[in-house]
């Protein structure tokens, strides 16, 4: 038989891409100390060229010395039709003098050939024990992730909490002027925001009010297969923009849409509920 031509592997190559970049694109930025507590229930759709083909969720829960995030979502309508998956990830750890130290990271990813598990525990910020299930087959072009490209990191979950410093309004163009190491059980990046602009969104349910877009860089580091056109587009992207919304009673932003080009038109992450609300400080008990 035959083998494909290139041409005619192009328009696959590109849904896996656009696939990858809906599922598999972890959003991290340095957390500094929380300013309150607060909680976010939030509900996500994903499209492509304008096209529905993903949903989700986001809850994040930040008490007075605990915290926990969790997200779930999948494939739906056309997407599903040929690259179907699913996912959830979570984050735990504890609040110290205001900050968030994640202890543990998990996420499970399941597509039709496979289920994967991801579990990462640290300690401030070192990744002491990490493990995939199954264990993936080693490749010798994939670049190793040594000891050090694993201290100093944040996981994807508990990284995607942007800490604004200062008193006044966290919905500022000083908000993009973050970059954070990331890892995330398998690959080692940074990513880097510039400020591009400000905008006024309204989700169907819950938050309306102005959010913060700035532009979004990936930098692969290591634990990646460098001819991998996922990982070179990414890597070549200068269009990415993130839109960050907050979360009441915090200083603490979360995206609220995030947009990458593909080879198929715009994919786009966009909240469609985002409910948000301090959450009041615990009253210590008196004898």
């Amino acid at each position: 038989m035959p083998r494909p031509s290139r041409l005619a592997s192009r328009p696959r190559s590109a849904r896996r891409l656009a696939f990858a970049t809906l599922c598999g694109l972890a959003l991290a930025w340095g957390a500094e100390p929380v300013a309150a507590q607060g909680k976010l229930e939030a509900q996500y759709e994903a499209t492509l060229a304008g096209i529905p083909v993903g949903k989700g969720a986001w809850n994040i829960d930040i008490g007075d010395d605990v915290f926990a995030a969790a997200a779930s979502g999948g494939t739906t309508g056309l997407l599903k039709s040929f690259a179907g998956g699913s996912g959830t990830g979570a984050s735990q750890g504890r609040v110290v003098n205001g900050a968030l130290v994640a202890t543990g990271y998990q996420a499970s990813t399941t597509t039709s050939k496979k289920t994967e598990e991801i579990r990462i525990t640290l300690d401030k910020g070192n990744v002491k024990e990490f493990g995939i299930v199954p264990e993936p087959p080693v490749d010798p072009d994939r670049i190793v992730v040594t000891d050090a490209h694993r201290r100093g990191v944040w996981d994807p979950m508990t990284a995607s909490l942007l800490r604004v410093p200062g008193t006044g309004d966290p919905v500022t163009p000083d908000a993009c002027h973050n970059a954070a190491p990331v890892f995330d059980g398998r690959m080692r990046y940074d990513l880097k925001l510039d400020f591009k602009r400000m905008e006024t969104v309204k989700a169907e349910k819950g938050y309306r009010g102005p959010v913060v877009v700035c532009a979004l860089y990936f930098v692969p580091v290591a634990g990646y297969i460098p001819d991998r056109p996922v990982i070179k587009y990414l890597a070549a992207q200068r269009n990415i923009e993130i839109a960050f919304a907050p979360v009441a009673g915090t200083r603490i932003l979360v995206p609220f849409w995030l947009k990458v080009p593909t080879p198929l038109g715009p994919a786009m992450l966009e909240a469609t509920s985002f409910i948000t609300s301090p959450q009041p400080p615990r009253v210590a008990k008196t004898q």
